[in-house]
């Protein structure tokens, strides 16, 4: 088994759709003889370097590379190819492991088919996965680079914050410095590529560097920025993304997104959902009621979801009311799931989970 080529998963533990592609993992009963997980740093820059850019042009972790069907055999060289979007790794794993599947594997767990049944759950699934999560409303980056509305919590954004962005800031400056002065070779599109990746790092850090500067301290540029940051996160956190939470509130049947089939569409929304959570200061161990909540308060008063009755939805935890919002009723149920205890477990710490692959 250790001469047949295995895949690989470029991930990194501070990336939400990195989560998808390892619940999915889980739920379709992968061993870690199939693949290998390398960490990518984003805060070193690593998905920017010239090496990864050529599994990878666009930088964007997960990414899988795969070795082809033809290629598997230990008597010739193997070919890989990249999949370098979470929806489309999702559907790969699906479809590559199931019960007529014939990969190199030790696993003898089960293999469901995530894949729905029906045309209108599919079409349901589309529009969840790539109208709604995928949707530039629900970009989990912007609401986590624009998680502050006022001076103080802008303030806390930027301790968290600056690290990660200096680093992004020093390796693509490194990146164009390594260009300019040919050590390494660098096509005019990637040049750009670089360039407009700094630029929009520097913004981000020049605001957050002058975050603990009071207001009428600041330069007029620094002002118009700042304004600009408040401006952009308010629109973000209390309007785009108040509509696709209200969307998938009533799209979404429950407990699953497609009522009692976990399908495709669940481990984009537990990933995203538990990102949001996160970052509205819940908990992986909050109930449904408490998580969005915590999420509505964050958000404030524009967002108002709908909620539904204990005898239209199964109830699996008597702590919880009588009534739940539907995304309630679903963080309780995804976090009941296997799955859910070995990515997540009690916090997100993805090195003790990079271990059961190693």
């Amino acid at each position: 088994m250790s001469d047949v080529p295995k895949a690989v998963l470029y991930y990194n533990s501070a990336s939400i759709w990195s989560f998808v592609v390892l619940l999915t993992l889980e739920e379709k009963g992968y061993g870690k003889d199939e693949l290998d997980l390398k960490a990518v740093d984003l805060a070193k820059g690593e998905n920017f370097g010239p090496k990864f850019l050529r599994i990878n042009s666009k930088a964007t972790v997960p990414t899988l590379v795969v070795p082809l069907d033809k290629s598997l055999s230990v008597e010739i060289e193997s070919r890989y190819k990249a999949i370098t979007e979470s929806k489309a790794i999702v559907e790969f794993l699906d479809k590559s492991r199931s019960p007529l599947s014939h990969t190199h594997t030790t696993s003898d767990a089960p293999a469901p088919i995530l894949t729905p049944a029906t045309i209108d759950f599919t079409a349901t699934c589309k529009v969840i996965i790539e109208d709604l999560l995928h949707s530039d409303d629900a970009d989990p980056n912007k609401l986590l680079y624009m998680n502050a509305r006022d001076e103080e919590s802008l303030r806390a954004l930027a301790d968290s914050l600056i690290p990660l962005m200096k680093g992004k800031v020093d390796a693509l400056n490194h990146c164009l410095s390594d260009a300019q002065a040919g050590n390494v070779r660098a096509s005019e599109k990637v040049v750009k590529f670089w360039t407009s990746k700094k630029e929009a790092a520097q913004m981000l850090l020049e605001v957050y560097e002058k975050a603990k500067v009071p207001e009428a301290e600041l330069d007029a540029n620094a002002k118009a920025h700042r304004a600009e940051f408040f401006k952009v996160a308010k629109a973000a956190w209390e309007v785009g993304l108040v509509h696709v939470l209200t969307k998938l509130n009533e799209l979404i049947i429950a407990p699953y997104a497609l009522g009692e089939q976990y399908s495709i569409a669940d481990p984009h929304l537990t990933a995203w959902l538990a990102t949001l959570i996160l970052l509205a200061g819940g908990d992986a161990n909050d109930n449904g009621n408490v998580a969005i909540e915590k999420l509505g308060k964050h958000i404030g008063s524009s967002l108002v979801l709908s909620k539904v009755v204990a005898s239209e939805a199964p109830r699996t935890d008597a702590e919880r009311t009588s009534a739940r919002t539907k995304l309630g009723l679903y963080w309780d149920t995804v976090r009941e799931r296997p799955s859910w205890k070995k990515v997540y477990g009690n916090r997100v710490n993805l090195d003790l989970y990079q271990k059961r692959w190693s």
